[in-house]
């Protein structure tokens, strides 16, 4: 399977869909992508700070000194979990498949010219994503520049 995301245009906005497999059943892997500490590990301007429930608030920190919440907007335990971060929305889906799962994430955003970064950003934390699902140690890859040189080929024909 092709871990690199795609780019879809719609109404105007733009979504990056990404598309993961885990060897894993849907609880287990909901729990890790919903529990705050987890969260945190993977989504890197989180802050641990999550009240799950539909409608409830996710604290975010930009590492630059600014703080800010996002609220959850979809929420079915254990296949769906959505929630809008400032204009952004971010939506998660498990569906069982074989001996585990698929996840489908797909991050909709309205400026294209952040296509090529938000998806070489989104690669690296599905990568560490996949790491904690799998009991793997957390290790962030140095591969920024390398992602974005694929990604900014990748895209370009997208959309």
């Amino acid at each position: 399977m092709n871990d690199y995301g795609t780019l879809h245009k719609s109404n105007g906005r733009y979504a990056l869909r990404f598309e993961r497999f885990f060897p894993h059943n849907t609880e287990d892997v909901f729990h890790v992508i919903t529990s705050p500490s987890y969260f945190s590990q993977w989504y890197p301007f989180a802050t641990g700070e999550m009240d799950l429930r539909l409608g409830g608030k996710i604290g975010f920190d930009d590492g630059e000194g600014t703080t800010y919440q996002g609220n959850i907007t979809d929420l079915e335990e254990p296949y769906l979990f959505g929630f809008r971060e400032g204009d952004d929305l971010i939506n998660i889906s498990l569906v069982e498949q074989g001996e585990g799962c698929r996840m489908v994430f797909t991050h909709t955003f309205n400026d294209e010219s952040w296509a090529v970064n938000t998806a070489a950003g989104w690669h690296r934390c599905l990568d560490v994503l996949d790491q904690i699902v799998n009991r793997h140690p957390i290790k962030w890859q140095d591969n920024s520049a390398k992602l974005r040189e694929i990604y900014s080929e990748l895209l370009k024909t997208e959309g």
